[in-house]
């Protein structure tokens, strides 16, 4: 009598891929972070990063109603709102969550600058950074060469720098945009404020 599973059991088959899926998410990791350790571009990912700690956000946020007035407060208010509601969410799915970060458990991978926090999903740099960008370019789409254009390095910048995985990233970015997205559902009521 054989008790053995058939060996192509749709279980099987989903652990097999889930698995392959797992090794290339490392294999990736591993490779951009050696990229970044190479003092120029580990420099530059740094900088990004700290960038995207706040500072830049946070200083287009104050620019914007200096630039246009009460439709950039309004403006600034919506990205800062989006923003508190995306700190909560993923600090949430952090504790949840509690993937250790790739510097952390993944042989081969070092950290290039200090973590803000303990664990690795999602990257919260990067929901912030999608959030803020879809959020901000409703209001003004002329940002978007410089909007998009950081946050792509944002998003590269946290697996250069061995903080996170590349599905941490693609992960954030999803629910960035989802967030952003919802976020603009509230847009024709802060229209009205203007």
């Amino acid at each position: 009598m054989n008790t053995l599973p058939p060996l192509h059991t749709p279980e099987l088959s989903i652990a097999s891929r889930l698995m392959g899926r797992l090794a290339l998410d490392r294999r990736v990791c591993v490779a951009a972070n050696r990229w970044g350790a190479r003092r120029a571009v580990g420099l530059f990912f740094g900088a990004i990063s700290r960038l995207g700690d706040g500072m830049f956000w946070y200083a287009l946020m104050a620019v914007l109603p200096l630039i246009y007035g009460q439709r950039g407060l309004v403006a600034a208010a919506h990205m800062a709102l989006t923003g508190l509601i995306a700190l909560q969410l993923y600090r949430l799915l952090k504790r949840w969550t509690r993937r250790p970060r790739p510097f952390r458990v993944c042989p081969g991978v070092i950290a290039h600058v200090p973590p803000l926090d303990e664990f690795s999903f999602p990257s919260g740099h990067t929901l912030q950074a999608v959030g803020f960008t879809i959020v901000a370019l409703a209001w003004y789409p002329q940002l978007a060469p410089l909007l998009l254009s950081f946050t792509v390095l944002i998003a590269a910048s946290r697996v250069i720098l061995g903080l996170h995985y590349p599905s941490d990233v693609l992960a954030a970015i999803l629910i960035g945009s989802g967030l952003g997205a919802s976020s603009l559902l509230l847009l024709p009521l802060a229209a009205k404020l203007v």
